[in-house]
């Protein structure tokens, strides 16, 4: 499997590195949908511009990206078309070596179950062999590196990549069992965007069900590992916040960072269900709104979490998608993670519903993105209505795709526990309804 893996490592290094010494590679650079007022590259420039003046990047309204960034491409600020085919690397080989251990689980718990005879005979069918599970893990890494939405992303030189290799490598280290990483890991991703703090609920039910700890409040054990969880979580955001401070001396960071995040006061548009509702918005209903909007990416965890709480690894996938869905400034960056995830539930194809028309609606909008842009912006033939619609439909249908799995996961485990054929009192064929 080296070998495969090493070509498609090579292949996407080889058109990454074509399309920088392109013409295409500053056009890129500008598309708002590879870029957010976050994570665009000319912004880091302008911060280390400054930065080298002696002037605090954060002093004007340019610079948002956290001080570890700045510091960092300070150092290789001439070597950062590389450091990005290394961030989309390194996530790549993340999310293959990650996938492959899983996979092995997966194996060894449904083997156990096949041995105790849990499951039903007539459900024999939908048991995961090795075979097809085998080319799993190439199939992540190729859906990482070779999606468009992800060379985009790296051409454009945007920082969303890497926040995706901070999250690979907390899904490594959760699935490896190193309690210690995944919370560093998961830390130094919160510290950059804040959103990944609700991947702190798949991360720990994934480490109690590795060590047999039951999810019971009036367990010990679980309050124990909770806290032991928590506190290394807590303590690695602490230190790596004072090293920021430590770096620039001051604590203006925290507000040029975490409350543009928060407060959105961007409205440049982009691929996101925030820019238009708030540029459209009266004054004194904006708070209350920024609540409204902010509370989707978090609110979903808690129930997410207690229907999915024997499955932390789906559990992860749903909170990535919902974190690129509703955070204030996503890019196709964040939607290309997710995305790279879907060939781990292949499985889940015979119960997907909607999964031909989502996909043609998605490359359909993917399409028009720069075709309603150059009409709005340039042409003068259309408004800001005809972009964010197809925004919105790009959103809904990114919302039916995850829904689409979560149902079709569901309906697996329960033919799993109770047959693949299921029949009502009066000898017909029963209907699953997801509520």
């Amino acid at each position: 499997m080296a070998a495969p893996l090493t070509l498609i490592l090579i292949l996407a290094v080889t058109i990454r590195a074509a399309l920088y010494r392109s013409n295409l590679a500053d056009l890129i650079a500008e598309r708002v949908e590879v870029v957010s007022p976050l994570t665009a590259w000319k912004r880091v420039v302008e911060g280390l511009a400054l930065l080298d003046l002696g002037v605090s990047p954060y002093s004007g309204d340019v610079f948002h990206e956290t001080p570890l960034i700045i510091y960092l491409f300070h150092f290789v600020v001439d070597y950062a078309e590389i450091t990005f085919m290394l961030a989309d690397v390194i996530t790549a080989v993340a999310l293959y070596t990650a996938v492959k251990d899983y996979n092995k689980q997966v194996f060894k718990r449904q083997k156990f179950a096949l041995e105790a005879n849990r499951y039903p005979l007539d459900c024999l069918e939908l048991i995961r062999t090795p075979k097809e599970m085998y080319y799993i893990p190439l199939k992540v890494a190729t859906f990482y590196l070779l999606n468009p939405f992800t060379i985009l992303s790296c051409v454009a030189k945007s920082t969303c990549a890497l926040n995706n290799a901070v999250i690979a490598l907390f899904f490594l280290s959760t699935i490896k069992g190193n309690v210690l990483l995944s919370a560093i890991f998961l830390a130094v991703a919160t510290y950059q965007s804040i959103y990944p703090l609700s991947l702190c609920a798949p991360a720990m039910l994934y480490f109690m069900q590795r060590q047999y700890i039951p999810v019971n409040f009036r367990r010990a054990s679980f309050w124990w590992f909770l806290t032991q969880y928590a506190f290394i979580y807590l303590g690695s955001l602490s230190v790596i916040v004072g090293l920021s401070f430590f770096l620039l001396g001051s604590w203006d960071y925290l507000h040029s960072v975490y409350g543009f995040i928060l407060s959105v006061p961007d409205l440049t548009p982009n691929i996101g269900l925030f820019w238009y509702f708030f540029a459209e918005m009266f004054e004194h209903f904006r708070l209350f709104f920024l609540f409204v909007f902010q509370i989707n990416v978090f609110f979903y965890t808690v129930p997410l979490s207690i229907k999915l709480k024997d499955h932390p690894v789906f559990l992860m996938f749903m909170q990535l998608a919902v974190i690129s869905i509703f955070k204030s400034y996503p890019t196709v960056g964040d939607v290309a993670l997710y995305l790279a995830f879907i060939p781990v539930w292949s499985h889940l194809h015979r119960f997907l519903r909607n999964i031909f028309l989502v996909a043609c609606v998605l490359l359909a909008c993917s399409a028009l993105f720069p075709v309603l842009w150059h009409l709005w912006i340039y042409a003068g033939s259309a408004n800001s209505n005809f972009y964010y619609a197809i925004t919105l439909l790009f959103n809904v249908a990114q919302i039916l795709l995850v829904s689409d799995y979560f149902y079709a996961f569901l309906r697996r485990e329960h033919h799993l526990s109770y047959g693949l054929y299921l029949k009502k009192k009066d000898g017909s064929e029963a209907t699953l309804v997801l509520k």
